[in-house]
């Protein structure tokens, strides 16, 4: 396990199916056919179904709360930017760096950046503000 103090990183990797997209797309009402439908994305510059940015970014969530620092953390602030698309059973790579921390307050700023691992490249990139339970 990754001791959460500053310049320390954790990686974590996952993947989103079809499955997961349209489950993500039913719980937020987003039916964009951009996600959706094959035939529509074809017409696009990306020539396939893209996954939602906020599903993607999700990864984020899921690590800080469970992980890395984990239980008992609260998010308060999440900065993003998406910069390529993702798309389903792709492999990615999440990377969080501490980047600053206030010892008094509990609170740490981590560098959150999700990579293609095919292509190294960075999909999505930013900033989470969050309070970690005291060590």
């Amino acid at each position: 396990m990754t001791t959460f103090e500053l310049n320390a990183v954790h990686r974590h990797t996952f993947r989103f199916s079809q499955t997961d997209v349209e489950a993500f797309a039913k719980v937020t009402g987003d039916d964009n056919p951009l996600h959706l439908d094959p035939v529509f994305a074809a017409q696009t510059p990306f020539k396939r179904p893209i996954i939602h940015g906020m599903l993607g970014a999700s990864v984020f969530t899921k690590v800080l709360g469970t992980e890395f620092p984990g239980h008992g953390s609260v998010y308060l602030k999440q900065t993003l930017e998406f910069l390529r698309p993702m798309f389903v059973d792709a492999d990615y790579e999440a990377v969080f760096t501490v980047i600053s921390t206030n010892p008094d307050k509990h609170t740490a700023e981590v560098s959150t950046e999700i990579k293609d691992q095919q292509t190294g490249k960075l999909t999505t990139r930013g900033v989470a503000t969050l309070m970690y339970k005291k060590g």
